[in-house]
């Protein structure tokens, strides 16, 4: 029996080590296009946040995509993000 290793990725917000599993990805594919990527296996480069509602708060509040991504991200990104993870109880 093999054993199985667990992948760890660093949430942009906290800066912790977290499983990615239980992270939501977002990434920017080669033409530009910045989405959600549920599957975690779209190409492109990847940004990790962990499922803490302080570091979504933080993340949509300080536009940290636009740093990671060094390009302008749509606020819908930042919305839809907000709403998988705060649903209703968001802003």
């Amino acid at each position: 029996m093999q054993n199985k290793r667990v992948v760890l990725r660093q949430c942009i917000a906290c800066r912790e080590m977290k499983e990615k599993r239980s992270m939501l990805r977002v990434v920017r594919d080669p033409e530009g296009k910045i989405f959600l990527d549920f599957s975690s296996k779209a190409s492109g480069r990847g940004a990790y946040i962990c499922n803490d509602p302080e570091c979504v708060k933080k993340l949509c509040k300080a536009k940290i995509l636009n740093k990671v991504f060094g390009c302008a991200v749509d606020e819908e990104v930042y919305r839809r993000i907000s709403e998988e993870f705060l649903g209703s109880e968001q802003n």
